[in-house]
């Protein structure tokens, strides 16, 4: 008898822990998750809305083949070797996790099962070449993403894995799941998405039988349904990476041009992104709250809290910006484009600490991952790996001119600017109060000068770098 501990991989299909589980056994694998106060303390409504939900669908997952899924609640280090001595258990499975976080976690669950003489064994589930497989001659990671991609999409991928056999699994009935009040949650402000193995099917196909190939020119465009928004299905494990690479695989095959082709391998290239950020994360767990590059307490962030407030709520008077923070407050999701915008605004033009945005996707965000948005963070703040030189500040009129051209997404986000035109929207900035009463008397004025701000920002990066001020 083996346990598998699913953690961030709640799908049956194309699971190497629960594969490896089922082929180790001396007997029938017992399927586990538990609910640990020290990672759910870490939390946020949203998230543990949508584990819930991916909870449930395993269990119905499991439970089809007449057997289930067991979820306890306790610290994991505890719960784990308990359930292992009353399945006279000869190991526990899992997949390995990343985070500092994580790995605390991990020693402490080895720990207690080899005290009570239980294996330990661990898998590379959630990304495709685990960490320092894919190195430089000197050093054990890349830290600029070219150089990683060109060896990682040469690499051969593991194709994905047939789930176990109904016979495989352990004849147990679980406890229902608990509720959010009882896990200490609020329901959260936007409606969690799907987060089931079927629903994660059906966009996978969806996007692989037509926007996949238009990916490359329609992904940067907020008001398309361009994207493959599988993202929060990756987080929470409810579709296999193999089985995604393999689709987009398919597809290329099938692409009939080759602008076809190429666009699938501009979205193949976004899950390297993916795995990049998780190997940075897995040799430096430290840079969850330090900046990459060194320079910690250099760049003098101001922080100014009204500034971040409006920046929160949406109502900093650049247009695509709100719609961005609306967008994540109403749906738990963000167009990534927008990520970058607004990003860069809380970097640059408030010279706000990117921690502080950190923490705000982390509660706001179906999707957070830890290694995706420290990264992501650290790159729109420039004190990360393979980042945005600190010069280059985006000027958010410039691009929602070019990526909402028409204000269809701004509208969709920010109904203060239902009437507007999409002139006056992309040009918000340089009315006059009196137009901005007549147009859109609800919607505030821009709190800052992005021009102005744009030059302080570079000029503090300067001297955090010891760089003369141009």
């Amino acid at each position: 008898m083996n346990l598998h501990w699913h953690r961030r991989d709640l799908r049956g299909t194309d699971n190497l822990g629960l594969a490896h589980a089922a082929t180790a056994a001396d007997g029938r694998v017992v399927p586990v998750f538990v609910l640990d106060p020290t990672v759910l303390e870490h939390a946020s409504p949203v998230r543990v809305a949508c584990l819930l939900e991916a909870l449930d669908g395993l269990r119905g997952w499991y439970r089809e083949r007449e057997s289930d899924l067991l979820v306890v609640r306790g610290e994991a280090s505890e719960v784990l070797p308990r359930l292992a001595r009353e399945r006279d258990a000869e190991a526990v499975v899992w997949a390995t996790d990343y985070s500092g976080l994580a790995r605390e976690r991990d020693l402490a669950v080895t720990a207690a099962l080899e005290d009570d003489d239980v294996r330990c064994e661990t898998v590379h589930d959630a990304i495709h070449h685990e960490p320092g497989s894919i190195t430089p001659n000197e050093g054990d990671h890349y830290s600029v993403f070219s150089y990683f991609w060109r060896k990682w999409r040469d690499r051969e991928k593991r194709e994905p894995v047939d789930p176990p056999a109904a016979n495989d699994l352990a004849d147990l009935t679980g406890e229902p799941l608990p509720s959010l009040a009882e896990l200490g949650f609020e329901e959260p402000a936007p409606t969690p998405p799907r987060v089931t193995q079927p629903a994660a099917r059906e966009r996978l196909t969806a996007f692989c039988s037509g926007p996949i190939y238009r990916y490359a020119e329609n992904r940067d465009r907020p008001a398309l349904d361009g994207t493959s928004r599988l993202s929060v299905h990756l987080k929470w494990g409810t579709v296999g990476i193999r089985a995604v690479y393999e689709a987009t695989e398919r597809a290329a095959n099938r692409g009939e041009t080759y602008e076809a082709r190429e666009s699938v391998r501009a979205f193949q290239r976004q899950l390297a992104w993916r795995e990049f950020y998780a190997h940075v994360l897995a040799f430096n767990p430290e840079t969850v709250a330090e900046n990459f590059n060194g320079y910690e307490n250099a760049i003098p962030w101001r922080n100014d809290a009204d500034e971040i407030e409006a920046w929160k709520a949406g109502k900093t008077g650049y247009p695509i910006v709100d719609a961005g923070m609306r967008q994540l407050r109403a749906t738990g999701w963000m167009h990534n484009r927008v990520r970058m915008l607004v990003a860069s605004f809380l970097t640059k033009d408030l010279l706000t600490d990117w921690r502080v945005g950190y923490d705000w996707f982390r509660a706001n965000l179906a999707d957070h991952e830890t290694a995706n948005d420290v990264g992501g963070w650290q790159w729109a703040g420039s004190t990360g790996t393979d980042a945005q030189p600190y010069f280059r500040v985006f000027n958010p009129m410039k691009q929602g001119r070019e990526y909402d051209p028409d204000a269809e997404y701004i509208r969709g986000h920010v109904p203060e600017l239902a009437d507007a035109t999409a002139t006056e929207i992309h040009g918000w900035h340089d009315l006059e109060s009196t137009e901005r009463d007549r147009v859109a008397t609800a919607y505030p004025a821009p709190i800052v000068d992005h021009a102005d701000r744009r030059e302080r920002a570079i000029a503090a990066f300067e001297r955090a770098r010891g760089e003369p001020s141009k």
